[in-house]
């Protein structure tokens, strides 16, 4: 009978358990560490920039992801023919940085599938499709640094804004922003009218009206650097307009 069981007899096989216990414990850090020192240290994170230059060369499955701001449709046309007009700039840009800025971005869009070319007026007016325009307007821009106007095709610019930059912040690299809003507008003229989730996409938008924020690659924080977007577009932008458009 249990009542009649010495103490130190009921106590025996609850010790006898829990020497089994630690050692079973023990026997099992052994096993983890074993593996952890098999497996390797973790690796590190990858520092911003080589993380963006990853992210800017290849697009892995399931990255796409869009906000729902707007219905892509193609582009319709076989080529696009734009037009720079240097008018109204602002002083800190010249003909010929703008002028490269709008030609990179027609160069790095022709992997799409569509060519673009950066033409003069009269050669673009012979063109079978009316050329994109790309000017310095405050009322076409409404208060961005440039804005895409797709039934007029016209991409206009901001003087006011830069100059209000080069006040603000004098050391930001205001060409960059040049060229990837350039690059951003552009986009839309192919078709591309959604926004895309993924932080280094030419195409992105940071955050939604929802406070929700794009993504990366390892999960960090987009603000990991001063712009996290690319200055042109990126393997998954040109990979979303050739799916969009039916190029091979």
């Amino acid at each position: 009978m249990r009542c009649c069981l010495h103490p130190a007899v009921r106590r025996a096989p609850w010790r006898a358990l829990h020497r089994a216990s630690q050692a079973l414990l023990a026997g099992l850090a052994l096993l983890l560490g074993s593996l952890a020192q098999a497996r390797g240290p973790e690796p590190a994170p990858l520092p911003t920039a080589e993380l963006r230059a990853q992210e800017q060369a290849s697009c892995l499955p399931g990255e796409q992801q869009l906000w729902p701001d707007g219905r892509d449709r193609p582009a319709g046309v076989d080529r696009i023919a734009i037009v720079y007009r240097h008018a109204g700039a602002p002083p800190q840009f010249d003909e010929a940085t703008v002028l490269g800025a709008v030609q990179r971005a027609a160069q790095a869009w022709s992997a799409c599938g569509i060519p673009a070319q950066v033409l003069g007026e009269e050669a673009a007016a012979l063109e079978a499709t009316p050329p994109v325009v790309v000017l310095w307007s405050e009322a076409e821009s409404r208060g961005q640094f440039a804005l895409a106007h797709l039934a007029q095709r016209r991409l206009a610019m901001s003087a006011a804004l830069y100059a209000l930059l080069a006040q603000r912040n004098p050391r930001h690299p205001a060409a960059q922003t040049l060229q990837m809003t350039l690059s951003h507008e552009l986009g839309h003229f192919y078709g591309l009218v959604a926004h895309s989730r993924r932080c280094i996409d030419v195409m992105s938008y940071y955050t939604n009206a929802t406070g929700q924020t794009c993504s990366t690659r390892d999960g960090r924080s987009f603000r990991s650097a001063p712009e996290y977007r690319a200055l042109l577009p990126t393997a998954c932008d040109i990979q979303r307009c050739r799916a969009l458009n039916g190029a091979r």
